[in-house]
């Protein structure tokens, strides 16, 4: 039967009205059959649905539960009338309006102070890759947070903020300048490197009582003639990618007896080479790599493993381009060019097939379709920053959320979801805006400077167990709430 609904509570107009279909993939909050099909006013928002919803002769909730509404899969951000305009809907339609639980903000939770800006974080749990592929069950509140600093060193911390190790000094076997990436390889091994031009291979080992641990520097690789400012880790095939301010890519193994010699030129000039002349005292085996790949023409701000298939990498560039290579063969398979360089890369689950989220120096993150016979280089544009994207995460929990840290001094969440067309002036398309905008704690209270100076965000990561981890210009690495953010947490 249809219903006409004008909710007690608001007073929505007669005139306009369109009729909705309800949907949900929740059982615990869906409704009976008869209630589905209603008659709505058409200025109502998010707001007044949810509060139809929630009404007596709807569900009855004892309490109300704010809903989000998704049509076609996008969010509904408008009244279902400027919707309607939007699309060339007429109000004879009938919407199919799927609702969820509301979205929780990413809270603020913590913040860990360093001596020097923080470039970079890892995060180990459960749920981590290093985690899982370890198969090793990291134990609930035994998580570890690791990050770099321009100061040289790692830190690998605890959930309650408290330093349980740090790296050795360049004099004794540790980095000679800053750190610019780190990455959990297992719950005993860390990957390391920087503006040196090494990457080191670190043994981690914590003390029975779990509150003291040591890094202890293991390898160290040579091959590259700039600084490393992105490295990904693939634990079961004891590799490593790195992407260099050269130009190259290198790929290289942690075993030390599978790894080439390293460069004789390499190890006697550079920024490394006067540290081991005068500390003779470390012994760390010093290795080379297994390939490095010259493709790009510019430096190369990222390199990742295809999380699908470890023998695919792919890269970004300020050259304006996303590579991808096949690393048994060290061959370039396929080049997407964009309009602006490229600062950060990551993949993406994607709703149906897996996307590349590259940052740009644009202030946007480029959606891209990696596959050779998609038909389009860019699936969709994402804006809001005020700065250069310089990290991106993916979301744990759902195909299509992620995170990206900026120069702007902020986080933010994206949900692929939450779409408009773009305008003339932004080229058409889809355009994604951010659902929540992680501020800096620490300048809470103060206006943001719209370039970020002081505050600006250098890496983040997103965890199912620990949350958004991101580090930055502040000397700080902070955690906000990760669950439920682009997914409704029921638990």
């Amino acid at each position: 039967m249809e219903t006409t609904m004008t909710d007690s509570g608001a007073s929505y107009s007669r005139q306009g009205q369109v009729q909705v279909h309800f949907i949900t993939n929740f059982p615990d909050i869906e409704l009976p059959e008869g209630k589905r099909q209603l008659l709505v006013p058409t200025n109502v928002r998010r707001y007044g649905l949810s509060q139809i919803l929630n009404s007596e002769s709807m569900l009855g909730t004892p309490a109300p539960i704010p809903f989000d509404f998704l049509i076609n899969g996008t969010f509904l951000r408008t009244t279902l009338e400027e919707y309607l305009t939007a699309n060339g809907l007429s109000s004879e339609t009938t919407l199919n309006l799927q609702y969820v639980r509301s979205l929780i903000p990413p809270l603020y939770e913590a913040s860990f102070e360093h001596d020097d800006w923080v470039s970079c974080v890892d995060i180990l749990s459960r749920s981590s890759v290093a985690g899982i592929w370890d198969g090793s069950e990291v134990i609930a509140g035994q998580e570890r947070i690791l990050s770099g600093s321009y100061d040289g060193l790692l830190r690998v911390w605890n959930k309650s903020g408290q330093s349980i190790a740090t790296s050795a000094s360049s004099s004794a076997g540790g980095h000679t300048s800053s750190i610019k990436s780190a990455r959990f390889i297992s719950p005993t091994q860390i990957a390391s490197s920087g503006l040196d031009r090494t990457i080191r291979v670190w043994k981690y080992t914590e003390a029975e009582d779990h509150f003291s641990a040591e890094l202890k520097p293991i390898l160290e690789l040579y091959g590259h003639k700039g600084s490393i400012d992105s490295i990904d880790v693939h634990g079961p095939s004891n590799r490593i990618l790195s992407a260099s301010a050269d130009g190259t890519i290198g790929l290289w193994t942690t075993l030390k007896n599978s790894a080439p010699p390293a460069s004789a030129e390499l190890l006697t000039s550079g920024p490394s080479a006067k540290r081991r002349k005068i500390a003779t005292s470390t012994s760390t085996p010093q290795r080379g790599p297994l390939s490095t790949i010259k493709s790009h023409t510019s430096p190369i701000t990222a390199a990742i493993f295809n999380p699908l298939d470890a023998t695919v990498a792919y890269s970004a560039s300020q050259d304006h381009t996303v590579r991808t290579f096949d690393l048994t063969t060290s061959s370039l398979v396929d080049t997407r060019t964009t309009s602006h360089p490229l600062l950060a890369l990551t993949a993406l689950p994607g709703i149906s097939s897996q996307l590349l989220a590259a940052g740009t120096s644009a202030r946007h993150i480029t959606l891209l379709d990696p596959r050779i016979s998609a038909q389009s280089t860019q699936v969709m544009t994402l804006r809001g920053h005020t700065n250069k994207i310089v990290s991106i995460a993916p979301d744990p929990e759902s195909n299509y959320g992620l995170v990206s840290g900026s120069h702007d001094g902020t986080c933010r969440v994206w949900d692929l979801r939450s779409s408009r067309h773009g305008t003339k002036d932004e080229g058409g398309g889809l355009v994604g805006e951010a659902v929540y905008v992680v501020e800096r704690e620490s300048a809470k209270g103060g206006k943001r400077p719209v370039g970020g100076e002081g505050i600006k965000v250098f890496g983040v990561q997103w965890n199912k167990d620990v949350g958004i981890v991101s580090g930055g210009e502040d000397k700080m690495v902070q955690v906000n709430r990760g669950r439920g953010v682009t997914r409704p947490d029921t638990t």
